[in-house]
């Protein structure tokens, strides 16, 4: 059958000379509907066209696609992305995997070279440096050195990758963040290969890959499952998406920023239920966001709960692409493609959405988020305020605001240096720590090195500036600098008791900020750069000073980190701090200064100058000629062309690490971060018919929103876990663990890692964090001690769960951990997409309860034990699945599921026991 069933292949002339492409518009004068089409559907069609076979993407697909209505779709539709981004943490487990399908492939006589990415496929590594130091010149060096010490094997894994794998790329550490990266250098907008040219698309094993919509290019972040399967030539399959319209109008007021905005789009979306959907921008206030502004957006496409936040390709998009330096034909090339084939921003009042969501720029406020929640939007004049309340509510401490407190000030703080008496001082290695209680409300007074000082709830120990949603907008890094500046200027300090971090995306961002002058400033508030990374927003903020870390874990202080991330779930940014806030890097500097969140910034100084003349944030704030004077002044293309020139290069670190040049790769018995995977090997050549679930036992019974850090954190875990334990028997000293998300390429840490964040609240439990109910014997114990008995015994088992399982990053592990736990089915109320779709590729059934029901209406307490019928009788997309539960004392409940198998193709998947058993059998039976 003709590979062009609709007669639309043209040929487009452009500087790069004549190459082929499947004319959308053609298919316009044949009287299809694309004008109508959002720009992102028109997208997925060119991509299904263009890749349309009769087998993997069918006549049907592309009917579906060209059909596409506003309502809502149980059809699925194939993607075949352009090319793949990984990070590290994500990264190292998908090239364990795939180089455990080349060694199971070998062993059944195959050649290794078969087993081979199909396309192009970029690794950043980006999340593996932590702050351990902080606000010196020496900051830097130091981490990276700890950074190579903690994590040479993986990187020598990941340098035999690529010197073994065909489309493998690397870019070594300190370069930046992979998004920032992607959306600074690797997008192209439009790619031209073997004489093709076709829009730039791609799936991230990160969730925050959608931040390259910004710059016109759709992609988004899959499971390390799912980009592993797009990596060997699988399509990835999902459901035809809704897209909703944001409509933007006006823009921004004078004082606000573009995370101001990002987070009030992340409420307003949330509160509109996007999840699974498509979210497509357009609107006159486009004109007024730069290709930055809209990649803060885009960014948090995760926190929405959407697919992708689009940005079609414009007059602006092009501009961003001459100032980071692309070449002049690479920007022909996206002008004349996308004008030629209907992809230019134009005509956006003939597209019809499935729903128009509107907001007008002028109303957004100054605005934080948290304080465990990106979508938690807090206004900054309610802030203070709002804190008492939280402080109330979650944490059941009463609050009095410190204007009503005695003496107006907080035992030394807020500029007053009056001495405090002290009594019965604990010393330990020169610190003195004093609890006092006062109207009330506690108190902790540190002494260390003859320096004192008060900590007490509210207490800013962590202020960051990181993560690619803000370290790539010059407005607000530049923003933070000027603040630094003006409160230098006022002989404004950090208060000693702040954790302060500058984690740039790209070095991009220290040579503007060098050049201005602005670092030094920074700098002078102890905002040294720390390494060019995640950090703190991955959870890698390294531990707190030993002193604030005493005064916190003795006195059960609720303190408070403030960061420029786009991540704050509970114990993600540090297992001692139980307030997170998501701000402005402008807003982070402030709440450094100021050492408090509890502090109403719009009427209250942020501290007082030698002279006790107190200084306020208005009084420091830039304008936005100030921060685009210096902008212009500073920031060129040969910014970019210097940083990005040897971007594959390394430092001497990197260039020195020696890795193997064997096609299979030789596992080490004794690694404890390299392992084979589990999965494949002695994989049959049958796929086995697929059986109900009887007997099976609840291993966790959890409330709404929990999240992938939940199932599977990446941060720091304790000696006495499950992993730690595990560690120390291999021999490995507890300074030397790393993190959860270092050693994801180890299975048995993993798997003993699943479920096990020190605040995830299993109600089977009496304990928070970790552990469960062993049902038949009643005992507790923590989560993988409690799954081995069950699988000795062979005891299948359930997870309950409520609302949004699942949010948060596209954490692979958090299905595979919870697949060799034994867990054979998730029961929820409603799932993210990315997680949902990694159970099912790893053979885990995700059901979902009838409108209306929950554990708690249908009676639920999670000792039953569970049946579930239906399976084996043969599956269908969404079937509805039976369900008995039989109480203790021999009383059932019945009621129907539906089984979120949403395709035939993941119903596929599930038969076979996960989307890579699929491919290995496809593969071995070629």
């Amino acid at each position: 059958m003709s590979l062009d069933p609709y007669k639309i292949k043209k040929t487009l002339r452009t500087t790069q000379g004549e190459l082929s492409y499947w004319s959308l518009e053609e298919l316009q004068n044949q009287g299809h509907g694309i004008k109508k089409l959002p720009f992102s559907i028109r997208i997925l069609l060119e991509n299904a066209l263009r890749n349309f076979d009769d087998f993997a993407i069918t006549k049907e697909n592309l009917e579906t696609l060209l059909d596409w209505k506003p309502a809502s779709s149980d059809k699925d539709i194939p993607f075949k992305p352009a090319r793949v981004l990984m990070q590290d943490f994500t990264g190292v487990p998908a090239v364990v995997d795939i180089a455990s399908l080349r060694a199971e492939a070998v062993r059944k006589g195959k050649d290794p070279n078969d087993i081979n990415p199909l396309i192009p496929v970029d690794l950043v590594i980006d999340h593996s440096v932590q702050v351990d130091f902080f606000g010196t010149d020496y900051s830097y060096k130091k981490n990276v050195d700890v950074e190579y010490e903690r994590n040479g094997e993986r990187y020598e894994f990941l340098k035999w990758a690529q010197k073994s794998f065909d489309n493998f790329s690397v870019v070594p550490p300190g370069m930046g963040i992979c998004h920032q990266v992607n959306l600074e250098y690797l997008a192209q907008g439009v790619i031209a290969r073997d004489g093709n040219v076709f829009p730039d698309t791609l799936v991230g094993t990160d969730s925050h890959t959608p931040m390259v919509n910004g710059i016109g290019v759709v992609g988004w972040g899959v499971g390390g499952i799912e980009a592993e399967a797009a990596i060997l030539g699988q399509p990835i399959y999902f459901i035809m998406p809704q897209v909703v319209g944001l409509k933007l109008t006006g823009k921004l007021p004078l004082g606000t920023t573009a995370t101001d905005m990002v987070l009030t789009i992340t409420e307003l979306l949330r509160r509109h239920s996007v999840v699974g959907k498509f979210v497509e921008v357009f609107g006159s206030g486009l004109d007024h966001l730069s290709v930055p502004d809209r990649a803060t957006i885009s960014n948090m496409s995760p926190e929405f709960g959407c697919t992708v936040t689009y940005f079609p390709i414009d007059d602006r998009t092009l501009d961003y692409m001459a100032k980071t330096n692309r070449n002049e034909d690479q920007i022909k090339l996206v002008e004349t493609y996308a004008k030629a084939n209907m992809l230019w921003r134009k005509d956006e009042d003939e597209i019809v959405y499935s729903k128009v969501v509107e907001l007008d720029l002028g109303t957004v406020e100054p605005t934080v988020s948290g304080p465990k929640r990106p979508q938690d939007k807090i206004l900054l004049r309610d802030f203070k305020n709002k804190f008492g309340s939280l402080l109330r509510d979650a944490h059941g401490r009463e609050y009095i605001p410190i204007d009503k407190r005695e003496d107006g000030r907080w035992f030394g703080e807020g500029g007053s240096n009056q001495p405090i008496e002290t009594e019965s001082l604990k010393e330990e290695d020169d610190i003195e720590i004093e609890t006092k209680i006062k109207n009330g409300l506690k108190s902790v007074v540190v002494k260390i090195h003859n320096e004192k000082f008060a900590l007490h709830d509210g207490s800013v120990v962590i202020a960051a500036i990181t993560s690619c949603t803000n370290t790539s907008n010059p407005s607000v890094m530049v923003g933070a600098g000027l603040i630094a500046k003006k409160a230098r200027q006022r002989g404004l300090d950090v208060k000693p008791w702040v954790k302060t971090s500058l984690a740039p995306g790209s070095k991009v961002v220290t040579d503007y900020l060098q050049n201005s002058g602005l670092l030094e400033d920074l700098e002078a508030l102890r905002f040294h750069v720390v390494g060019y990374g995640c950090t703190s927003c991955i959870g890698n903020s390294g531990p707190l000073p030993r002193h604030i870390a005493q005064a916190v874990e003795e006195n059960d202080l609720i303190v408070a980190s403030v960061l420029s991330g786009n991540r704050n779930f509970e114990a993600r940014v540090h297992p001692q701090v139980k307030m997170n806030y998501l701000m402005s890097p402008m807003l982070v500097v402030a709440y450094a200064l100021a050492g408090r969140v509890d502090v109403d910034l719009n009427e209250e100084p942020l501290g007082y100058d030698p002279n006790l003349e107190p200084v306020y944030l208005k009084d420091i704030w830039p304008t936005q000629e100030e921060i685009f004077e210096v902008i212009n002044r500073v920031l060129s293309p040969q910014d970019y062309k210097n940083s990005y020139g040897e971007i594959f290069e390394g430092n001497e670190q990197w260039k020195a690490l020696t890795a193997p040049s064997d096609k299979v790769y030789q596992w080490s018995d004794s690694s404890t971060y390299i392992k084979q995977a589990p999965f494949f090997e002695g994989i049959s050549s049958e796929v086995p018919e697929p059986q109900d679930i009887s007997g099976a036992q609840v291993l966790l019974k959890l409330g709404d929103s929990i999240t992938t850090d939940h199932i599977s954190p990446a941060g720091s875990f304790a000696s006495h876990s499950p992993a730690g334990k595990f560690l120390i028997e291999k021999g490995i000293d507890p300074s030397d663990f790393n993190s959860y998300g270092s050693r994801r390429g180890n299975d048995e840490v993993m798997v003993r890692g699943t479920f096990a964040n020190v605040r995830i609240k299993n109600q089977l439990a009496e304990r928070e964090g970790g552990y469960t109910v062993h049902i038949p014997s009643g005992e507790e114990m923590s989560v993988y001690d409690a799954s081995k008995k069950y699988q000795a015994d062979a005891t299948p088992l359930v997870v309950l769960a409520g609302k949004e399982y699942g949010s948060g990053s596209s954490r692979d592990w958090a299905a595979k951990g919870t697949s060799l736990l034994g867990i054979k089915a998730v029961l929820a109320e409603s799932y993210e997409r990315i997680h949902r779709s990694n159970l099912v590729g790893m053979g885990v059934l995700p059901l979902q309860y009838m409108e209306g029901q929950t554990a708690e209406t249908l009676g639920l307490s999670g000792l039953e034990t569970i049946h579930i019928s239906g399976i084996s009788e043969g599956l269908s997309p969404l079937k509805t699945l039976q369900v008995k539960a039989s109480r203790q004392d021999g009383s059932t409940i019945s009621f129907e599921v539906i089984g979120r198998l949403d395709s035939a193709i993941e119903i596929a998947y599930y038969k076979n026991g996960g989307i890579l058993h699929y491919v290995l059998r496809q593969f071995l039976s070629k």
